[in-house]
Order: C-alpha cells, then structure tokens, then sequence
C-alpha cells in the first residue's frame, strides 16, 4: 500500500530551521508538495536559511512571530524534535486543525525497506551504532537515522524492499508519531530525564513506549527485563516481547552468565561471546551489546556475523570514549552522559581511582542515586556549569568529603585542576550528568574540548 496517498493535496509547515526541519522540508519539496518553513529566530532572515540548504529556494519561510493566516493555510505540521509540543503555537495549530507530526512520522510515510528502531533513556546511540554495524556486515544496503544525528528524512528516499533502516529514536522524537511501526522495536531501559520537557515520569514512559504502540504479531519488541516497568510492559503489546538480562538467566532471550553473554532460544542455548572478548567496559554496554544482539538475531542475522562484529565495535564518540594516557593518567570522555543515571554507568565502569568533572545545565534531576554510585572511587569531585550548587549540596548531604568539591569556572579550568591532583593509575572522566547547554552548542561541542584539552596538557 502506497502510505504517501494521505498527503495527497496538503500543504506542509515546518516548525524548525535546524539539522531535522530543512531535511523534512528538502523531502517535501522534492516530492512536490507545498511547504513553509517556519523558525522563531527572528534575528535570522531567508538568505541566511538559503545559505545552509539553497534546495529551499522555493519554500516560503516564515521567521520570528507565526501569523494565524500562515497555519490556517496548512494541513500538517511537522515538529522537529527541540520543538515542545505544550508549546503555544503548537495548541494554536491544533485549534486551527493542523495534523502534529515530527520528522520520524514525515520520514515513515517514505520508507521502503525494514525498520528497527532503537529507543531508551541510556544506551541507545551506543546499540544503535552496534546494531547498524551488525546489519551493514550481513545485508547490503543499511541506513543508520535519526537521533544518532543523521535526519531520517534526509536519506528516506534511498530507501527499497530490500534495505534496512536502524534508527535511534528519542523520546521528542516519539511524542509526534502516530503511524511509525518498526518490523523490530527496542526499548533499552526508562530512568528520569527530560522532565522539564515531559514535565512527569508518566509522561517520559508513555513517550517511550510510543515506539512499539503500532507493532503486532509478527513484530518483535526487544525489553529490558530488569526494568520493572518494561517487563510490564510487555503485557501491554502485541508484538512479540523478546527480553536481554544483565542480572539473571532467562528461559528465553539474552543473558549475561559471568563472563558469557548467552542467547537461549526454543530450549536450546548457544554462548553468543566473553565479556573478555569485547571492546566496550561496563555492566550498560554489556546489556547494549545485547540488546542490539537480539535485534540482529530476530532479525534472521546469523550469530557468527554478529559475533564478528561485536568483538571489534568500539565505544562511539563522547560514551566512555577513551582520549589518551598522560603520565599514567587515564582520561575518558563521556560528554553524552546528560543525565544522571548514564552518569552512574559511566562511574561504574571506571576500574581506577577517578576525577570526575559533572556539571551544567539544569534538566530537573535530582542527583542522590549518582552520588552514591561514587562509592569510595572519586578522588575529586570537579562541578561547573548551571548545576554546580545543587551538585554540591547534595553530595555533601550524602557525606561526600566538601573538602573534595572544586568548583571550575569553564571546562579547561576543570581538566587542570584534575590533572593536577591526578597520579599515576588515576582516571580522569567528564560524565556530567547534565546537558551541555548554556556552556556549549551540544555534547558534542563540549566532548570535542574535552578531548583537545586533554591531548594537550605537558606530560
């Protein structure tokens, strides 16, 4: 069935300038429908959005202020994904009637081949770069979309019957699709982040669980099983449940054992590989590891493909990345731990005495579990950014020495003082636990620094 029929005669506002509105503008285009483009950067004019993508030359664009009469001429409107939905022109455009979607649901209507989608709060771009990796050895055309930072609609159209599409898909991004439905589904594990966003944790998992609401029998829908909430939630659907566990062994599914990551399956058990054999550290990339495993297994992928593959994949950029060893010192950079409990994962990964560096922008999170996960490992405890004082305040309640507390005016400063309290077999790891805004354009920008200033400093 032709899915791109239900667009036929409509008219299209983009609601975002960025990396993921001009490439859903750029896909409209090309397929010659209607669009405005709209962005509430007023200090931006047309040439300047001209000069990123010149394929808009025939869109209109809308800056600043949004006029009634701009979405009274509309049918749909496609968010992207930093636009919140409780926004006020958003409850305007669903007053007027508009249709909401985001980018992923734009992208969907296009695709051709076979979806699996990746979602959770940790771990996702980890599996979903694993996952991609796995499949780009065993099938020929692969895509890897999405959060991951590759909009989705900017490659839809080289879709096929016989491609795949792994996609990374966050929690903005799940809030504005309705029809999405991966043939294979992954939700990693839901912990608190993104409340000020989401404004509740009911909110957070419901957005979640998006990803697998369209799926039915005949899908699969891989969980968390030590996540209370996803082992519940495989009651709810109807696709196929198929669980990863860190902790214990299960009938069915992946487990770890020791050392042996294990797929059981129909009463017979293989060792799919050793922890020993793998690139990546920690109890979180092992359940990545396992989750994307799965993914690949139920998606007809034999294991020795994927082990091949498994045994060489490395830590992406900016999630525990190793930097460099200066004087025996170890650094780490885990820029994209944004919330706290892909912080906790970070520190427990840590095999060496550390220096953390935390810090930043305010998402609403509370801080205590990350604290206590320090357990005697952190020698210094460096903050900066937005954060510092809420930091501070709750690890000095929790009984963390004061005395180790630092606060650092900008990121160099913090990588300095650091190294100058560091030893030999010490560790020095940036996983704020906070998101790099305010301080930085992205995690990216602030991980990047951290890994110059690092491979900078006199040995």
């Amino acid at each position: 069935m032709d899915k791109t029929i239900q667009l036929d005669g409509k008219k299209f506002l983009v609601f975002g300038a960025g990396l993921s509105g001009i490439a859903a503008a750029k896909l409209l285009l090309h397929r010659g429908y209607p669009v405005v483009l709209y962005d509430g950067n007023g200090k931006q004019g047309r040439e300047d959005i001209l000069a990123k993508a010149p394929a808009l030359k025939d869109a209109e664009i809308v800056l600043g202020e949004l006029p009634d009469a701009v979405m009274e001429g509309c049918s749909i409107a496609v968010l992207s994904p930093g636009v919140p939905t409780d926004l006020a022109e958003v409850g305007r455009m669903r007053e007027l009637g508009l249709q909401i979607w985001g980018e992923i649901e734009l992208a969907y209507i296009f695709e051709q081949g076979t979806i699996l989608a990746v979602t959770g709060t940790n771990g996702k771009t980890t599996t979903t770069a694993l996952l991609g990796e796995i499949m780009k050895h065993a099938v020929s055309k692969v895509q890897v979309v999405g959060n991951i930072g590759i909009p989705y609609t900017g490659v839809v159209e080289k879709t096929d019957a016989q491609s795949v599409t792994v996609a990374e898909i966050s929690s903005f991004q799940l809030e504005t699709v309705h029809s999405f439905c991966p043939q294979i589904s992954a939700i990693l594990n839901i912990t608190p982040d993104h409340l000020n966003r989401h404004h509740t944790m009911e909110n957070y998992c419901e957005a979640k669980m998006r990803i697998a609401m369209n799926q039915g029998e005949g899908q699969v829908c891989v969980l968390n099983y030590e996540d209370a909430v996803l082992r519940a939630f495989a009651g709810e659907i109807k696709a196929q449940a198929v669980f990863f566990s860190s902790r214990q062994a299960l009938p069915q599914g992946m487990y770890l054992d020791g050392e042996a990551i294990i797929w059981a399956w129909e009463g017979r058990k293989e060792v799919l590989c050793y922890t020993k054999e793998l690139q990546l550290i920690g109890l979180h990339n092992y359940e990545n590891v396992m989750a994307a495993a799965a993914m690949a297994i139920m998606s007809g992928i034999p294991m020795e493909k994927i082990r091949e593959v498994l045994v060489r994949f490395t830590a992406v950029a900016h999630r525990i990345e190793y930097v460099v060893t200066k004087r025996g010192i170890r650094f780490y950079n885990d820029s994209k731990g944004t919330n706290p409990d892909a912080a906790i994962q970070a520190i427990r990964a840590m095999k060496w005495p550390t220096l953390l560096i935390g810090g930043g922008y305010d998402k609403d999170s509370e801080y205590e579990e990350w604290i206590q996960a320090f357990a005697g490992k952190v020698k210094k405890f460096v903050l900066l950014g937005a954060t510092k004082e809420k930091i501070r305040d709750t690890a000095v309640r929790l009984g963390y020495p004061q005395q180790d507390i630092i606060f650092a005016e900008g990121l160099k400063e913090a990588v300095e003082v650091c190294y100058q309290y560091a030893a030999a077999g010490d560790a020095i790891l940036l996983s704020p636990a906070c998101a790099s805004w305010g301080m930085f354009e992205n995690y990216e920008q602030r991980g990047d620094m951290f890994k110059e200033i690092a491979r900078g400093l006199e040995e």
